[in-house]
């Protein structure tokens, strides 16, 4: 008789891992999207390498630089946010013990626990660390792993740049003629790859997600060619 097998992540595990996941997959999906439309865009003016190049660096430094930005500012809000509840949570502990032991109670009998089982529980939990205790219970929050700030910036900032490299050298490297057909075949492929991996770390649907990263890329490279390609027929 074979066991079965039990792979699923819990608790603060699952949540480091989705705020990785979230920062890499948004970083290497912007990243590749925005400067795959950035030089299919331009290549629709313009067959001029060095044009290519340096609108393609150009995205690349500001989108990394943006998405790195953007993180650590709602990372360290979030970050703010839950050392202020923790802070507010520890005042209430040493203002009124007795009503938040019959807080802790209750939500561990909203849980399931009886009431006698869960004023056992709330009792020894409250004696070994309270603040812990009504962190993780009541907050929903791991008073030794909050969120990280730079560690959020530098995934993004390093997830952006890995995924806007692919377009840039797909654009610049082949020769003229074959420049738009590898961008697009090794955009979509891989944005196939990041929908996928994305969908499997987070237990979800990969289809879906496959689905939606690819209709974006699509999407987004077939807008900008037309803009460019007028624009260049315009001579603007």
């Amino acid at each position: 008789m074979t066991e079965p097998t039990h792979d699923e992540t819990h608790g603060g595990a699952l949540g480091a891992r989705l705020n990785w996941l979230r920062a890499a997959v948004l970083g290497a999906n912007d990243g590749i999207v925005s400067t795959a439309g950035l030089v299919v865009g331009v290549a629709g003016a313009t067959d001029d390498r060095s044009a290519l190049l340096t609108a393609g660096l150009a995205g690349l430094l500001a989108g990394s630089m943006s998405m790195a930005a953007g993180e650590y500012v709602s990372v360290s809000t979030q970050r703010d946010s839950e050392k202020a509840a923790l802070a507010v949570e520890k005042r209430e502990l040493r203002e009124r013990p007795e009503a938040e032991l019959e807080e802790l109670t209750g939500l561990l009998e909203e849980r399931g626990l009886s009431r006698a089982v869960a004023r056992e529980a709330a009792e020894q939990l409250t004696a070994r660390d309270a603040l812990r205790a009504h962190a993780r219970v009541e907050l929903g929050i791991d008073p030794d792993q909050l969120t990280n700030p730079w560690h959020a910036a530098w995934a993004s900032f390093l997830a952006f740049t890995v995924g806007a490299l692919l377009p840039l050298l797909a654009m610049v490297l082949p020769p003229a003629g074959w420049r738009l057909a590898v961008t697009v075949v090794s955009v979509l492929a891989a944005l196939l790859l990041t929908g996928w991996s994305s969908a499997r770390l987070g237990a979800a649907d990969p289809g879906r997600a496959m689905l939606r990263n690819v209709a974006g890329g699509a999407l987004a490279m077939g807008v900008t060619y037309v803009a460019g390609a007028l624009l260049g027929a315009a001579g603007v």
